[in-house]
């Protein structure tokens, strides 16, 4: 019990990117730039989207709320990254640390269940044109959000509650830039055995479900574009999930890689770069991948444009 209430008073230091004092203010300048990028393309996304009638379709509906889920999960992260690299405490609460943690987990999960919800969007559009206006009808496209927020905020306040009750008792200092569950677990001098299968578990349960979904969702397109005719047809319809691969083989590579590892394989160097993927670079990137190739983006974006200039 002292160690517990030993770590819930005195929190804990983050480590942070790096500790060599020479590179501090140089990755303040990187992480600043590529956070202010982050928010400020994915921001023109949402307002692109909303500002141009023809983009108020389903896709446009789940890539709006991606943006917007980026920028929340990266600012849970960033800033507070920023004022601890200048800093010579890089000091967290124990109860901030299981806020940072716990919105981080909600933002982040809720973009995989996003991805996944684009992915069946795709599907439906090439494998059953049709019927697209009816399956994916707005009340169907805002359940299906309301589910991802729901199931991503509860497996995140399940997460929260095993780490407060874990002890520590030794070093405090987390080998990280923030509190995620890895680096906090190996801190723990309590029996983490069973909070490891838990949260392997559900792990498994909340990140490999929509990223089976989106394997399954683009098997069946691949199936269905393979049977048609033309070579023209074929590529037009592939055309429309490359910027949604894309994202999902930058997002999914480097979750996969951090999180589904027993604790014994942790990195404190390969698991900070491979942190970084999908925290910071990924969602600084959406805005360009989504945009660059997409006629109906770039339409909206310079009717943006138009209407700030006017």
């Amino acid at each position: 019990m002292e160690a517990k209430n030993y770590s819930s008073n005195s929190g804990f230091i983050l480590l942070g990117i790096s500790s060599n004092p020479q590179l501090q203010k140089p990755l303040f300048a990187i992480f600043l730039i590529m956070y202010m990028v982050t928010v400020t393309g994915n921001i023109l996304i949402i307002l692109a989207i909303h500002s141009d009638s023809r983009l108020h379709t389903p896709m446009y509906f789940f890539l709006s709320n991606l943006s917007f889920m980026d920028i929340c999960f990266t600012t849970v992260i960033v800033p507070k990254m920023l004022a601890n690299l200048p800093s010579e405490t890089k000091a967290i609460s124990f109860v901030g640390c299981l806020v940072q943690m716990y919105f981080f987990m909600a933002f982040a999960n809720t973009d995989s269940y996003l991805l996944a919800s684009m992915a069946i969007d795709r599907l439906v559009a090439i494998c059953n044109p049709f019927h697209y206006d009816m399956v994916m009808n707005p009340r169907r496209c805002l359940l299906m959000l309301l589910g991802s927020c729901t199931i991503s905020h509860l497996h995140s306040l399940l997460r929260v509650l095993l780490m407060s009750r874990l002890s520590f008792c030794a070093s405090h200092v987390i080998k990280h830039f923030f509190c995620d569950t890895q680096p906090v677990l190996k801190l723990s001098c309590s029996d983490t055995s069973s909070s490891q299968i838990v949260v392997m578990t559900e792990t498994l349960a909340v990140i490999a479900t929509p990223f089976l979904c989106i394997l399954f969702s683009y098997l069946r397109i691949i199936i269905t574009v393979l049977r048609i005719p033309s070579t023209a047809g074929k590529w037009k319809a592939f055309s429309t999930c490359g910027s949604h691969l894309t994202v999902v083989a930058l997002f999914y590579g480097s979750v996969i890689y951090v999180y589904f590892r027993p604790l014994s394989m942790y990195s404190v160097v390969k698991d900070r770069v491979a942190t970084v993927m999908y925290t910071v670079v990924t969602p600084m990137l959406n805005p360009f991948i989504y945009s660059l190739r997409n006629k109906d983006m770039k339409r909206g974006l310079r009717k943006l444009r138009d209407r700030i200039h006017s």
